[in-house]
C-alpha cells in the first residue's frame, strides 16, 4: 500500500477556513478528491490519509461523509478539543465512523502552548493513550519545550509529529530543534510525517538542498519504521508543485536506502500507524 499520509479537502462555501482568505487565491477555491485523483494516480499512490483543516466539528462530520463516496480516502483525522469536557462524547461519536483514524491536536493555534501541559490537558492524553488512539500533533518548533515534557508525562501516547515541527528552514536553522527532536524521538511511539516542508522555506525561491539537513535528521532519528511521507497539498501548492513536494522527498533520501524502507515510508508506515 502506497499512502499520501498527510492532505486537506475543504468546500470554501462552508465557511469554516477563515483562515483561507481571497487574497490566498492559490487555496481560495474547493479542493476535493476528483482534484487529488491524478496525482496518487501518476505517483501510484493507493489513497489519503485527510487531515482536518478547521476546528470545528461540523467540518470533520463533513469530512467523514466525503470520505463515503470516494475509495481514495483511506482514513480522516478530525478535530478534537481536549479542553471541551464534552471531548470524550465527540470523540465516541466520531469513532464509530469506519474511516475515523484518529484526531489532531492543534497545538500550533495556542497562544501559550504551556497549556498542554494542564493536568486537565494530560489526563485527557493519558486516557487515549490507553486506548492507543492515533494523534496527530500539529507543533511550531518554537512549541517543542512543552511538548517534550508533555510526551514525558504521556510516555504511552501514540502520536505522529506533523510537518516535522515546522522547522525553521527558510533561515536555515537547526538548533533547538534538531535536539528536541531527538528527544521526542525517544519514545517508541511517536512517529514523524515527512510533510509542509515546502511551505516552510521560501516560497518562491527554495532548492532542494534547504530541506535535505532537516530530512536528514528526522530519518536517523526517527528510523525508516516511524516515518511518513505527506504531501500537504493543497496548502502545498502556497510553494511547490505536487510533483515538486514528492521530489524533494525522494532526492534526499539515502542511496543505501533499500526499496523495502521506501515501501515503507511511502505507505506501509501510515498503514500501520493508523491501522488502515
Amino acid at each position: 500500500m502506497r499512502v499520501d499520509a498527510h492532505q486537506h479537502y475543504w468546500s470554501i462555501e462552508r465557511g469554516d477556513y477563515g483562515w483561507i482568505t481571497p487574497d490566498i487565491s492559490v487555496l481560495c477555491r474547493d479542493f476535493l478528491p476528483q482534484h487529488l485523483e491524478y496525482h496518487l494516480h501518476k505517483h501510484k499512490l493507493d489513497g489519503s490519509i485527510v487531515v482536518q483543516a478547521a476546528a470545528t466539528h461540523a467540518e470533520s462530520d463533513y469530512l467523514l461523509a466525503l470520505s463515503e463516496a470516494s475509495d481514495t480516502i483511506l482514513g480522516v483525522v478530525t478535530w478534537l478539543d481536549l479542553a471541551d469536557p464534552d471531548y470524550r462524547n465527540h470523540y465516541e461519536r466520531f469513532a464509530q465512523h469506519p474511516k475515523f483514524v484518529g484526531f489532531r491536536v492543534m497545538i500550533q493555534e495556542m497562544a501559550d502552548a504551556n497549556a498542554i501541559l494542564a493536568p486537565s490537558f494530560v489526563e485527557a492524553l493519558a486516557f487515549f493513550a490507553e486506548k492507543r488512539v492515533p494523534v496527530d500533533l500539529l507543533v511550531v518548533s518554537h512549541q517543542l519545550e512543552p511538548l517534550v515534557k508533555l510526551l514525558d508525562q504521556v510516555p504511552g501516547l501514540h502520536a505522529v509529529i506533523d510537518h516535522m515541527a515546522k522547522p525553521r528552514i527558510k533561515d536555515g536553522i537547526l538548533e533547538p530543534w534538531k535536539s528536541q527532536m531527538i528527544q521526542i524521538a525517544a519514545h517508541p511511539h511517536i512517529y514523524c510525517k515527512l510533510s509542509g516542508m515546502v511551505t516552510e522555506a521560501d516560497h518562491s525561491s527554495w532548492k532542494p538542498s534547504d530541506f535535505k539537513p532537516y530530512i536528514e535528521h528526522v530519518l536517523a532519528a526517527f528510523g525508516t519504521d516511524r516515518v511518513m511521507y505527506g504531501s500537504d497539498w493543497p496548502v502545498s501548492l502556497l510553494a511547490a508543485s505536487y510533483d515538486d513536494v514528492v521530489a524533494v522527498l525522494a532526492e534526499a533520501l539515502p542511496s543505501t536506502w533499500t526499496e523495502a524502507e521506501r515501501e515503507k515510508l511511502f505507505g506501509l508506515n501510515a498503514k500501520e500507524f493508523y491501522r488502515i
